[in-house]
Order: structure tokens, then sequence, then C-alpha cells
């Protein structure tokens, strides 16, 4: 299993910055790919940014935030970071910090409870 649970919501203006955190812990955390959903209002929950938790070296982003978003990890620490440069009120919703370990059988999903981030003047 894996539990996870995320921290820095907040409200900010537009333009501004926001780091949220995400604690990782349990037996299946070293097979997993770590992610962040966003889920704005009305709208269904996407993926925003991923990252390989054994390696670090491959990320992806949604097209909606690559260049101001950057996802990160401290394995020591079993942290999962994202930051976000120059909000926008698009970024508004609530984080989700997942993981998935995906086996030969089936795929193990976990979701965190999520953060709310607000961008708003």
């Amino acid at each position: 299993q894996v539990q996870l649970e995320e921290s820095g919501g907040g409200q900010v203006q537009p333009g501004g910055s926001l780091t949220l955190s995400c604690k990782a812990s349990g037996s299946r955390l070293g097979d997993c790919d770590l992610g962040w959903y966003r889920q704005a209002p009305g709208k269904e929950r996407e993926l925003v940014a991923s990252i390989k938790w054994s390696d670090g070296r491959t990320t992806s982003y949604a097209d909606s935030v690559k260049g101001r978003f950057t996802i990160s990890k401290d394995n020591a620490k079993r942290m999962l970071y994202l930051q976000m440069d120059s909000l926008g009120p698009e970024s508004t919703g609530i984080y989700f910090c997942h993981a998935k370990d995906s086996t030969y059988y089936r795929d193990y999903v976990f979701w965190g409870r999520g953060t709310q981030v607000t961008v708003s003047s």
C-alpha cells in the first residue's frame, strides 16, 4: 500500500507562485509512478505532472503547465513536490497527489485527500 498526504495549498494572486508537498509512505512506493492531478470546479480530474519514483529523471507535464510547473521528489524524505509559477485563475482547483504501481496483473492506484489552490486577486 501507499499513503499520500498533501500540503501547501492556499490562496495566491495571479502571477504568483506556490509549492505543494506530498508526504509519501508505504511498501509499494519504490515501484510507483507519482503524480499531481488537478480537479477544477465543475471539471474532471486531470493529470498535471508525473515522475518516476525510482529514477526521478522521467517526468511529464500537461501542455497547459509546461514551463511553469516543476515536479520533483526527495527520496530520502519521501516527499513529492510541485513548484507552480506564473499562476493564473485557470490553475484554481483541488490538487491531488497520486501514485500508481503497474504490475503484470493489475494497476494499484492510490490518492491523497487533496489540497485546495485558489488563484484570485
